[in-house]
């Protein structure tokens, strides 16, 4: 029965955890959050856990005391998971009275028990003796040294003290129903005294964040440190501020302070005003630390501080009211005191931690501040304080949230509403933009103050009322694109104009050709009118909301240019009269000059004003209204995007940049692109007799237009995306240029690593130890000789370079063996050289000897010998002095006696140069193995018999070293020595020796040993391929720029910030062996692709085999880290970031900031115990956070999901982590209406790994109203910490080694960066997925050039760098008060983060590139993943193209740095598009030319009249066909870093596996969604999926996929060449086809087929079979309501159809499809049957014959649902029309023209006809529908499906014969496994005994 009662109890204990096997969580895991805000529960629950097995009795007082308080506060088990957590923990008590037998409980004992366990409880742990101590450590101050004994019971104290927290709760809640004497009376009074005194007991366990400001802690130390008490003290209540009244709450444990005024006044939550509290103490501290150390006894804040913290916070605020022209709240920083600079800056903090929503909203919050600092100044003036009217409601009650941030939150969530989840026209609705704009005019304080209710900008649309638009309408069109640049584009057009003119003036120039020339002129005037008549069109929508300012300036502009148009225009048509006019005075001319010469004075001088810095502070304080209101014209007035100029250098290095560029691109479009088509276009101009094969409409007495548009477009369309090439070319140029003068690329092989490895300690010294460190007894001016400089920067190199081993140990990229290689030797001991790794000495020994047996020379020779390789030498010297070193240790008496003068004599052999006379050389093999058998004893732990043994080897040593090492003269001296010779002959020489205890003699003879033991080379060491990659970059880094390392104490504070949604965070057990279809598991493939850091790992764990982890719990968790420490995970990311802290607390622990400690330099340089220092770890915590924001991570716990359990145990393993999350609250809001509230909260891990609240702030509502992840970081922001942030993705890693960088990369903030410093830094990234499969490298490749190269141009010298969302570290302060990290707007923000590049950029930032550090970063690895990635960044880039960030930015910008920006953002999506384009237009062309015959009939004339230049033109587009010029980033890349060798090795591998493919494909994936978006928009986040791909994608899952991205684009670019070669004309023949159309057949190979050549096992026949039955079930399936579109074809085909939405969209629509027009239009004439008749009747007729096919397929398709009668009728009538059918094509191939070639050419006309019916029919559904004609709609689409569908799956499935396809494509896939010794044929096949056979 016992037996039972305790699996019940467990089973119910289970049930309340979960299930997931949570540590320590026992019943205290179910606390409904409902019952854990207002008491302890959780804590008492916890208690009763620990104690169960101390006192089961007691253990049940405290559940039943659980209870009853859970019974208290919700009766009626309202709430979420209440009634099931009450029914369980009754359970477990009933369970526990049980075990009793029955017997009775008397409780009215139960206050005794208790009393008495309390004591018991306290004498046992000594808590008692713990608060003596922690008094006497206070007393003492703080940075006493009396802590040692305490270090590693922190965790054990705390738990301690929370139980002891628990069972006084409990005793004081029991005793009051106690008697007033007895154990009732002797409660009271321990319950007054805990609460009189400071205790440690109620102090430990209040849950603070960073800094215990509520009670000091015994375990953290950071409340002592002198600049945090110092920011304490600055914010104290001081007599001078306000009296608050009687009834205030005043806090128990800490002093009145200023955040207590704000919460009384303005009604701010307590969470919210605790958290700013700390926020500012921790802001002043910093600053405060960086301005240097204060005195310990009465530290002060120093003034400057203050003043550098209250212009950092404020400085937007000041910059609004500067430009509304308003006084700020005080008059200046002079006239107000320091209380009064602290008051604002919480103030304005305190508002924005509690702006929810509003925070995007940044000058929302200078507002609300503005006014709310005028309320603060005046109760600051009174005596008594009093709430603040605009935070009182009418019932009295305050509230900040409730009465300014809701109102406002209401109207942006009602907004939102409406944006119909993101499908709804941007016009329609108000974005976070506008609701902030709204702020950026004088008109804002008609809001008020409080706010009025019934403002326009609170109005909450309704019906058709609502506030429009604030000044900026993002409606969906290209126009966008020219509105944005349209200076590019009339630049582009301009010079196109006059490189034509010039070029048909046959180069001559001339008066004539100028007059030509300046025909720029109306163009520019035109092109500037449709620019500014686009910006009032697309201004509609906001008219009525916008400035009036604004809108005048549209109108004049509008009407200036339209008058600038017309007269232009006339001038210069009055001009070119003149011009034929040989008798004119040209007086036309000479007013065009002036008129033009003028403008374009007046546009150089503006922009001089406008982008030159002096000049445009000059223009800046100019008030002359006249000048200003030229510039207001020139250039719209917003309140971001002013100043956007750069230092004179900087602007003349990016438009010498631009220069090269047009010098190459306008050179090339003369000479190859614009003058070869002149004599062409003047034969065909000429041409008036063409014979065309069709009936020609539109081309008579036009000189052939549309054929010279035909052979011009292409070129325009070449001329227009080409730029973009030259670009490429010269960043690849110019970056390489740059990383080699950055010394990029160095260090790039493990070899080079050891052969510079002697020059890493001075270079790490130099870079990255603080000058704290560096005060060791040594100068480097002095004479000393430079070894003992070497050795001091060996001795600091050592610690961190052995803490980087150790990492690397711990991640398993190393083995047991390779981590006593790499380690390196304190240095700090009294052997006078420098000890280096032994991978370096390793066989040099034995070679050294080697050379001296062999040696026949002299001792000068055989020391050259040995000193040709350093290495050698050094491990000769270390050798020969540790031997020295240990005999002196060992030995005393007669033997200390001999090893001196064995040394003496030696020492003076080699002084005098006679060693190899004065020893037997070719005997030292045989004296060091005597010596090594003595440290193979000495190594061991010591033994009497040991110690027998090392005096017997000592003697050995002796004897050998005498008798046959040295001159027979030296040993007759020995063996006749009188004192030797008695003590040998009495047995006392070396008959017991002084075992080795001093730790520098333990540490010698170790490293001696191995060095003379161990004997193979280590040139290949360290072995693994990312150890190697890691200690090259980190070691090529040290010799790199970077600013020099600051004390930790002094360095810039910063914190990581992570979003996280639903992730993996840690791979399960069931993750690791599930087994998919192919039978493969997640361990499986990772212990084959991971085989020598599984092998490492297994050593780690002293493990054989992965089943042996099933048996240990603790094995299995570290298995599954160990998994998921490879995979993108969460667990991952927060490893990789926690590295921060440890680097921190090293770099800490060793600058020993700490008085009282030994700061002796050889104490000061060890790195041991530097974990557990409590200094060091505070340092630490003040200068580094870390928060995950996991936005569901309250809805998994209560869900119980795997996810919550993974998470808290990262919060059990990493204490400085902190989750912030979104909490919900059901509420009943009465008449049977739940309501939700929602809390934004804070935990971290308690001292029983139990989430514990930190914080907890209320928000007005559901804060996700736009995107989900910047959502998600803006909820959490407020929890951030330091002056920078971090943003790291959850799919991220770091690195030790890198981290230990940080620090001199935040001191960049403080460097010269330009004309502003520095708000984003860029930071390197390494992508970790490249060496999964050949499409995971491409990846890899392809974003390292872009992350390397790439970013590092675009910030010098183009100053364009963007944030691309990666690891970039914010100035955090700049951001947060600019409205954050990213922007939100439901889909115009889809690619959130580089909105953060565009805002800081607009708001005067700066942002750098520096690659002396790296993060690491994941990438999708499967061709679905990255096609998914791919589409979202198009989509994304499709919305940034209508956006105002974009428009603002390419208006402000000046004209090259706008080229800049285009083409490094939208531009080079726009290029992408255009090379498609280009193929389309250069393909439409040609089949215009065959089609019509005009090929045929120009090429023949240009060959009679011996025109060359015809053809060339003709047959030279493929040249830009392939965007091959893309790769050269990524070749270069390769040079600059890999070596040419290693670069020509790694592009020809990537070749020969389809590279060309794989990025043709994606070109197609760019251009499908980057257009789609535009046109229809449908931009959306797709979840990509991060996992490990090697499951085979079901064909028609890809299908899906590439239907109409890929599949439909690349069979109409095969029609076209089909026409083209069929109907074409060369006199050449297939040559010149071949040229023409090579590279767009690699383009349609590659769209059709690149899927199923990159799907794994793609051509294995089993899988094909299985695919074809799965794809036709799918096609077949009608589907139906709630069927997706993953299983039916017609869902599907619902679903693709969704993105056409408006009429703008379905006109365009029908415009881009009349294209297939003329697939029939010209075909049916080049038909045999029509001979060469061009009637228009043709055409008609075969119109007629299309609907006789429609009616055909329609009797075939017909599907009656009636009776059995009818349907046997229409089988009958199905028969006899195919038998017409047959016959009717007979008897016309017999008996008239048509032959079997016609019948072919047929198809190629009516199929693009039938798209065309399709495609409009799709259009304009709602018109069909309503015609009846859906449903054949519909079968006539599956058609279509079905045969593209079987012409792509077909070659599949004949190339699937054949087995050694299969072979191939494994081959290609995984080339790079395979070079490394994997075997992914095994993981493919999925065969399990094979699995099984082979162990691996």
């Amino acid at each position: 029965m016992a037996r039972v009662s305790s699996n019940w109890e467990r089973l119910v204990r289970a049930v309340l955890r979960g299930g997931h096997g949570r540590t320590g969580s026992g019943i205290a895991g179910a606390v409904p959050d409902s019952l854990q805000r207002s008491t302890n529960i959780n804590a008492i629950l916890q208690a009763a856990d620990e104690i169960q097995l101390e006192d089961p009795n007691v253990a049940r007082i405290l559940c039943e005391q659980a209870y009853g308080m859970a019974q208290n506060l919700d009766p009626n088990s309202d709430g979420r998971g209440v009634l099931q957590f009450k029914t369980g923990l009754m359970s477990v008590i009933k369970q526990k009275l049980a075990k009793k037998g029955g017997a009775e409980i008397d409780r009215s004992r139960d206050i005794e028990r208790l009393w008495e366990f309390y004591l018991q409880y306290k004498r046992q742990h000594r808590v008692d003796d713990i608060q003596r101590e922690e008094r006497k450590w206070r007393e003492s101050g703080p940075l006493s040294a009396n802590m040692g004994d305490f270090q590693h019971r922190i965790g054990e104290m705390k738990k301690v003290f929370a139980t002891l927290r628990a069972l006084v709760e409990v005793m004081e809640a029991l005793s009051k129903d106690a008697p007033p004497d007895g154990v009732g009376r002797l409660i009271k009074e321990e319950l007054r005294r805990i609460k009189k005194s400071d205790a440690t007991l109620s102090a430990e366990l209040m849950p603070y964040n960073i800094v215990p400001l509520e009670a000091p802690s015994f375990t953290n130390a950071i409340g002592y440190f002198p600049e945090i008490r110092a920011a304490v003290s600055s914010i104290r209540y001081s007599e001078q501020f306000p009296r608050l009244p009687a009834d205030f709450e005043k806090p128990e444990r800490r002093d009145m302070d200023m955040f207590d005024l704000l919460e009384y006044v303005f009604g701010f939550q307590k969470d919210n005003v605790r958290n700013q509290r700390e926020h500012v103490i921790l802001a002043l501290a910093n600053a405060q630390s960086r301005l240097g150390t204060l005195e310990e006894a009465n530290p002060k804040l120093d003034e400057k501080a203050v003043r550098e913290v209250f212009l950092k916070v404020l400085d937007n605020y000041i910059k609004w009211c500067r430009y509304l022209r308003k006084r700020v709240v005080w008059n200046s920083l002079e006239a107000i005191n320091r209380d009064r600079k602290l008051f604002l800056v919480s103030l304005y903090l305190c508002i924005w931690g509690e702006a929810a929503n509003v925070r995007f909203l940044p000058e929302c919050i200078c507002y609300i501040f503005h006014h709310m600092a005028r309320d603060l100044d005046a109760i600051l003036d009174r005596g008594e304080a009093t709430h603040a009217a605009s935070c009182t409601s009418e019932n009295g009650s305050v509230s900040f949230l409730d009465e300014i941030i809701s109102p406002i939150y209401k109207a942006m969530a009602a907004e939102a509403a409406n944006n119909n989840n993101g499908k709804a026209a941007h016009s329609k609705w108000r974005n976070y933009d506008d609701f902030n704009e709204y702020f950026w005019t004088p008109s804002c304080f008609e809001l008020s103050w409080p706010m009025k209710k019934n403002s326009p900008f609170l109005l909450i649309p309704k019906g058709g009322k609502r506030t429009g638009k604030s000044s900026f309408v993002e409606h969906r069109t290209f126009l966008h694109l020219y509105r944005s640049f349209h200076r590019l584009w009339i630049f582009l057009i301009v010079m196109f104009q006059a490189l034509t003119i010039i070029a048909f003036k046959d180069g001559h120039l001339n008066l004539d050709t100028f007059k030509l020339l300046i025909s720029i002129g109306p163009t520019v005037a035109i092109m500037n009118f449709l620019e500014s008549f686009m910006d009032v069109v697309l201004m509609f929508g906001a008219y009525t909301t916008a400035r009036g300012m604004a809108v005048s300036r549209l109108v004049i502009r509008f009407f200036w240019w339209g008058l600038s148009s017309v007269f232009v225009v006339y001038v210069y048509i009055k001009l070119m009269e003149e011009r034929s006019d040989p008798t004119s005075n040209s007086f036309y001319f000479r007013i065009y000059i002036i008129v033009v010469g003028v403008y374009a004075a007046l546009r150089i001088l503006f922009a001089l004003l406008v982008k030159f810095p002096a000049c445009h502070r000059l223009s800046e304080m100019s008030d002359q209204s006249f000048f200003q209101f030229f510039k207001w014209i020139y250039q719209e007035r917003y309140f971001v995007g002013r100043g956007l100029v750069e230092k004179p250098t900087d602007y003349m290095s990016y438009v010498f940049y631009w220069l090269v560029i047009f010098g190459g691109k306008f050179t090339f479009a003369y000479f190859l692109q614009i003058k070869p088509l002149v004599s062409p276009t003047r034969i065909i101009v000429r041409l008036r007799q063409l014979q065309y094969s069709w009936h020609d409409l539109v081309s008579k007495d036009n000189s052939n237009a549309l054929t010279v548009a035909s052979l011009w477009a292409p070129v325009v369309a070449i001329y227009l995306m080409d730029i973009h090439i030259w670009y490429t070319l010269l960043s690849a140029i110019y970056g390489a240029v740059m990383g080699a003068r950055a010394r990029l690329g160095e260090i790039r092989s493990i070899e080079m690593v050891h052969k510079r490895f002697e020059s890493f300690p001075e270079a790490f010294v130099k870079n990255l130890v603080s000058p704290r460190i560096k005060r060791v007894p040594f100068d480097r001016d002095s004479s000393e000789t430079s070894h003992v400089n070497n050795k001091a920067y060996a001795a600091m190199f050592s610690p961190f370079w052995n803490e980087i081993i150790k990492s690397l140990r711990e991640e398993d990229y190393i083995s047991n063996r390779e981590t006593d290689l790499l380690s390196m030797p304190s240095n700090t001991g009294s052997l006078n050289l420098v000890q280096w790794p032994l991978f370096l000495l390793s066989s040099k020994i034995l070679l050294a000897i080697d050379l001296a047996v062999d040696c026949k020379d002299t001792q000068f020779d055989l020391w050259n010998r040995i000193c040709k390789d350093e290495y050698m030498a050094y491990a000769v010297r270390e050798c020969y002095s540790s031997i020295e070193k240990i005999l002196h240790s060992l030995v005393d008496g007669e033997g200390r006696l001999w090893v001196e003068r064995i040394f003496r004599e030696t020492n003076n052999s080699i002084g005098e140069g006679s060693l190899v006379i004065t020893m037997s050389l070719k005997k030292l093999s045989v004296v060091l193995s005597r010596f090594t058998a003595l440290t193979g004893l000495l190594i061991r732990d010591r033994t009497p018999a040991l110690e027998r043994g090392a005096a017997n080897a000592v003697f050995d040593f002796y004897d050998v070293v005498t008798h046959e090492l040295v001159s027979p003269d030296l040993r007759e001296q020995l063996d006749t020595w009188n004192i030797l010779l008695r003590a040998r002959n009495e047995g006392r020489l070396f008959s017991r020796i002084k075992w080795p205890e001093d730790p520098d003699i333990i540490e010698q003879v170790k490293r001696l040993h191995l060095l003379l033991t161990v004997k193979d080379s280590a040139a290949n060491i360290p072995k693994n391929l990312e150890a190697r990659r890691r200690l090259q970059f980190f070691s090529n880094s040290l010799f790199m720029d970077m600013p020099p390392a600051k004390p930790v104490s002094e360095m810039v504070p910063f914190c990581v910030f992570t979003p996280y949604y639903s992730e993996t965070v840690l791979y399960s057990n069931s993750d690791l062996r599930d087994e998919n279809e192919d039978g493969i598991s997640t361990l499986f493939y990772l212990q084959k692709i991971f085989p020598d850091e599984w092998e490492n790992f297994l050593e780690r764990l002293d493990q054989t085999d992965a089943d042996e982890f099933e048996e240990n719990s603790d094995a299995a968790l570290e298995l599954r880290f160990w998994a998921s420490y490879r995979g993108q995970t969460l667990a991952r990311t927060v490893r990789g970031m926690m590295y921060y802290r440890r680097a921190l607390m090293l770099q800490s622990h060793l600058e020993r900031r700490s008085l009282g400690e030994d700061d002796s330099f050889l104490s000061s340089l060890s790195s041991q115990g530097f974990q557990l220092s409590r200094e060091s770890r505070a340092q630490a915590d003040i200068k580094f956070t870390y928060v995950v924001s996991c936005q569901i991570y309250g809805q998994q716990k209560q869900q119980k999901k795997p996810e919550a359990t993974d998470i808290a145990l990262l919060l059990q393993r990493n204490e400085a982590l902190r989750v912030a999350f979104i909490h919900t609250e059901e509420k009943d809001g009465g008449d049977g209406v739940v309501t939700k509230e929602f809390y934004s909260k804070l935990v971290k891990a308690d001292a029983n790994g139990k989430d514990q609240e930190i914080y907890s702030i209320k928000l007005p509502g559901d804060p996700k109203l736009g995107e989900g992840k910047p959502e998600n970081q803006n909820h959490a922001i407020v929890f951030t910490r330091g002056s920078a942030v971090q943003t790291i993705d959850m799919n991220q890693d770091n690195y030790l080694e890198e981290a230990m960088k940080m620090r001199n990369l935040l001191e960049e903030f403080n460097s010269n960066h330009g004309l502003r410093p520095p708000t984003i830094l860029g930071v390197r990234e390494h992508v970790f997925t490249g060496s999964v499969s050949s499409l995971a490298w491409f990846m890899s490749n392809q974003e390292t050039s872009f992350v390397t190269l790439g970013q590092r141009v675009l910030a010098t010298p183009l100053k364009v760098r963007m944030h691309y969302g990666h690891p970039d570290v914010f100035d955090r302060i700049f951001h947060v008060t600019r409205g954050g990290v990213s922007k939100a707007s439901r889909v115009i923000n889809i690619s959130e983060d580089i909105y953060a590049g565009f805002n800081s950029t607009l708001r005067q930032g700066n942002i750098t590139h520096h690659e002396y550090i790296q993060v690491g970063k994941g990438r999708d690895v499967g061709l679905n993943q990255i096609a998914l990635f791919e589409g979202k960044v198009a989509g994304g880039n499709g919305e940034q193209v209508l956006s105002r960030d974009v428009y603002r930015l390419g208006q402000l910008f000046d004209f090259f740095r706008m080229l800049s920006f285009f083409f490094t953002t939208v531009g080079y999506y726009v290029c992408t598009m255009m090379t498609v384009l280009t193929l389309y237009v250069f393909l439409y062309g040609r089949v215009y030319l065959a089609l019509s015959g005009l090929d045929k009939a120009i090429s023949r004339e240009a060959k009679l009249m011996g025109n060359t230049a015809l053809d060339a033109v003709l047959n030279a587009q493929f040249f830009v066909q392939i965007g091959i010029f893309t790769a050269v980033p990524m070749i270069v890349g390769f040079i600059l870093e890999q070596g040419l060798l290693q670069a020509v090795f790694s592009f020809i591998t990537m070749q020969l596996q389809l590279c060309s493919v794989f990025f043709t494909f994606s070109l197609g994936t760019r251009t499908h969604y980057f257009g789609r978006t535009i046109l229809h928009g449908g931009a959306k986040y797709r979840a990509t999926g991060r996992g490990f791909v090697v499951r085979h994608i079901k064909f028609a899952e890809n299908y899906r996929l590439y239907s109409r991205s890929h599949f439909v684009k690349a069979l109409e670019v095969a029609l076209l060449l089909i026409v083209f070669i069929a109907y074409g004309y060369s006199d050449k023949g297939a040559v010149t086809f071949i040229l023409l159309t090579i590279s767009s057949w690699i383009l349609v190979i590659s769209w059709l087929f690149a899927p199923y050549l990159f799907n794994p096992s793609g051509f294995e026949w089993q899988k094909t079979v299985e695919d074809f039955d799965d794809w036709t079930n799918w096609l077949m399936y009608k589907g139906g309501v709630g069927v997706k579109g993953d299983n039916s074809w017609e869902s599907w085909w619902e679903e693709e159809q969704m993105h056409i939405q408006t009429m703008r969209g379905r006109i365009l629509e029908t415009i881009l499809s009349l294209r297939f027009i003329i697939f029939q239009y010209g075909v049916v004439y080049k038909l045999h049957l029509t001979g060469n008749h061009t009637s228009i009747g043709v055409y008609g007729f075969s119109w007629v014959a299309l609907v006789f096919i429609v009616i055909i397929f329609k009797i075939f398709t017909f599907s009656p649902k009636k009776s059995t009668k009818f349907q046997l009728m229409m089988r009958f009538i199905q028969g006899l029309t195919a038998i017409m059918v047959i016959t009717a094509i007979c008897l016309v191939v017999l008996f008239t023209e048509l032959s079997v070639p016609d019948l072919f050419a047929c198809i190629l006309a009516f199929l693009p006809t039938g798209w065309l019916i399709l495609c409009l029919a799709i259009t304009w559904r709602r018109v069909v529908k309503s015609l009846g004609l859906w449903d054949s709609v519909k079968e006539f689409a599956r058609m279509y499906d079905a045969g593209m569908g079987m012409l792509i799956f077909a070659p599949i499935a004949v190339l699937s014969w054949f087995p050694f396809v299969s072979t191939f494509q494994s081959r290609l896939l995984f080339n790079q496994a395979f070079s490394r010794g994997l075997e992914i044929s095994l993981i493919l096949a999925g065969n399990k005994a094979n699995v099984q056979a082979d162990s691996y």
